[in-house]
């Protein structure tokens, strides 16, 4: 038997600049499933994405979605692109085992806790307070840098990386500190500064971008305090969700968030196209 992937639809171009296209997955050409890929709307035309992926249940398990992939490969070569990219759903099993027997890495994940009704209290000798502007200018810097950093560490190209550093903060930072949604505070244990929290408060839930201890100050419970003061601000802002992305390999980030009962609910992962 022969899988293959045939068009269902012309080339679609879409104003960001991506395009995309969704195809049927045939077994001796008859339909068993769809998929869609694209290109990235950051990364540009060198990077696709399987956007979606669905086998009919009665042809799950025999391997048509493993060879689905494989084709979706060859098809975005063609297209010229370097990467592929897809994002699993946590509770997604064989999907998740799918991609990595295909060679994909996790990047990221995407962590979420449902909070309660009452604010959690800080640890005694620290305290939350606003930064300042002579703070936030040099701590927006080293953020992105930071960032561009975490990227190509993970197989973005350096010029891709920084690229994307700076679309990223200019879109979600429009009027620097001032941005509306936008909370950026100091955490001081025994009035020392040590830490710095960003965290957005969205329409449905408060989304945690940015949590770091000062090197000088790590190991000593900071982080967590950090973390509680991202979901006690979450709580006076009537949200009652609270997520974050940690990419892979953080080992202590991650340990900290699973201890503080945050769950996993995405993984990002890639795979270089040689």
């Amino acid at each position: 038997m022969t899988t293959t992937l045939r068009p269902a639809e012309p080339l679609q171009q879409h104003p960001d600049g991506t395009r995309s296209r969704r195809y049927q997955v045939c077994v001796n050409s008859r339909p068993v499933g769809t998929i869609r890929l694209g290109t990235h709307p950051v990364f540009g035309d060198t990077v696709a994405r399987i956007m979606s992926l669905r086998i009919e249940e009665p042809d799950r398990r025999r391997g048509r979605g493993t060879v689905a992939a494989l084709a979706a490969e060859e098809v975005v070569r063609g297209w010229g692109c370097r990467r592929i990219e897809m994002t699993v759903p946590a509770d997604a099993g064989p999907a998740l085992r799918l991609a990595t027997a295909l060679g994909y890495v996790v990047r990221n994940r995407g962590m979420e806790k449902t909070l309660g009704d009452t604010p959690p209290a800080l640890p005694e000798g620290s305290r939350g307070r606003a930064m300042t502007e002579d703070e936030f200018r040099p701590w927006l810097a080293k953020e992105k840098e930071d960032y561009a950093r975490e990227w190509i560490a993970r197989g973005v190209p350096e010029a891709e990386a920084r690229a994307k550093s700076e679309r990223d903060h200019a879109s979600l930072l429009p009027e620097g500190r001032a941005t509306e949604g936008m909370l950026f505070s100091v955490l001081e244990h025994e009035g020392t500064a040590v830490g710095v929290l960003w965290l957005a408060v969205r329409e449905e839930q408060a989304f945690v971008f940015d949590v770091e201890t000062d090197p000088a100050h790590r190991g000593r419970g900071h982080g967590r305090s950090l973390m509680l003061l991202a979901e006690a601000q979450a709580v006076a802002a009537g949200r009652r969700t609270i997520g974050l992305n940690v990419f892979a390999g953080n080992v202590p980030a991650e340990r900290l968030y699973e201890s503080l009962g945050y769950e996993t609910t995405r993984y990002a992962m890639y795979k270089p196209l040689l």
